[in-house]
């Protein structure tokens, strides 16, 4: 469902100069799929890797200061 009319075009232009008269920038970002044959497997030999790991403490630190949000945790 991709629309390029000049209207939803002109409708994501204003969108993003609200957003952007708010203070806010637009990023876009490529995550991992989930669902992608193999991500589950590739997860998991991961953790083992870092499991006893020297910086595994550090990581795992920074992943739940992550979680909870909190910035200041995240050095």
């Amino acid at each position: 469902m991709n629309d390029s009319s000049p209207a939803c075009q002109d409708k994501f232009r204003r969108y993003r100069a609200r957003k952007k008269a708010a203070g806010l920038r637009e990023i876009r970002m490529w995550v991992p799929n989930v669902d992608a044959p193999g991500f589950w497997e590739r997860s998991v030999r991961a953790a083992a890797i870092l499991r006893n790991a020297p910086e595994e403490e550090k990581t795992m630190l920074f992943i739940e200061a992550l979680q909870a949000s909190d910035p200041e945790a995240w050095d």
